[in-house]
């Protein structure tokens, strides 16, 4: 498996807080069966300044401590991109890393509020060669209002990943119930762990494997965590890549959806 976003370098984020949490991390992600990882800090300006060069350094750094305790795990270069108005120069400067220097990138949006002129945004990335990948959709709190937002941003080509904890039911039921359904209408197209440590956050991406292959098939899980991401490392054209696949049956309808949402409140 491939886990394409995850927190694991060492002081430079809200993630690994140190040398020792790094490697507990990697060890417990290979024991999960992940062999790539690719190690996606934030960018958020003013709280998290990293840079496409501090990020590689950090990289360099810590798959050397790897190699020299044979711990057989791949990092590659990434970053969980936060939007801003500066973002397409930063892009075109080479100062904000896509995924493996591909043309795939990570874009994190605001956790609580869709920010202004969101779509437009995306889609302006996208028309200067870029796949958006938006990270955990499933988890925004303002996705139950604009859902439909989503849909469209999938219908356009951008890319969703889902929290493989998140369809464990890890971060709660109305997370599960989002990723869940963006799973089931054909809307996912990536699983990776989103890991901060070795603890509530650690790297378990077999989890979230399970929990799909369970809606949606074995094919289609194995997508998930592998032919995707290596089209990714690959930078191979979208078009090249299978569509995600939606459940056969969905799985819960439109009346028990409802249901489930008022039980929440």
């Amino acid at each position: 498996m491939i886990d394409l976003h995850c927190h694991l370098l060492p002081g430079i984020d809200d993630g690994a807080a140190d040398l020792a949490t790094a490697l507990a991390m990697a060890r417990a992600a290979v024991a999960d069966g992940v062999h790539v990882i690719a190690c996606t800090p934030h960018i958020y300006p003013g709280l998290y300044d990293n840079d496409s060069d501090g990020i590689r350094r950090a990289v360099a750094q810590l798959a050397a401590q790897l190699q020299r305790r044979q711990i057989p795990l791949q990092l590659v270069i990434g970053a969980d991109v936060h939007l801003a108005p500066d973002l397409p120069e930063r892009l075109h400067a080479g100062k904000a890393p896509t995924l493996h220097g591909s043309r795939y990138l990570l874009l994190e949006p605001p956790h609580h509020a869709m920010p202004p002129r969101f779509e437009s945004a995306v889609f302006e990335l996208a028309t200067l060669g870029y796949v958006p990948v938006i990270t955990h959709p499933e988890r925004l709190t303002w996705i139950e209002g604009h859902y439909d937002v989503f849909r469209r941003l999938t219908e356009r080509g951008v890319w969703m990943q889902l929290t493989a904890g998140a369809l464990a039911g890890r971060f709660g039921r109305r997370p599960r119930y989002w990723g869940e359904r963006l799973l089931d209408e054909g809307c996912a197209h990536l699983l990776a762990t989103d890991a901060h440590d070795n603890g509530e956050r650690a790297p378990r991406l077999a989890e979230g494997r399970d929990a799909a292959a369970r809606r949606v098939g074995d094919a289609e899980a194995q997508r998930l965590v592998l032919e995707r991401p290596q089209a990714i490392l690959r930078n191979l054209d979208p078009a090249l890549a299978a569509l995600p696949t939606a459940a056969a049956q969905p799985r819960t309808g439109t009346w028990r959806r409802v249901q489930e949402l008022f039980a929440w409140q």
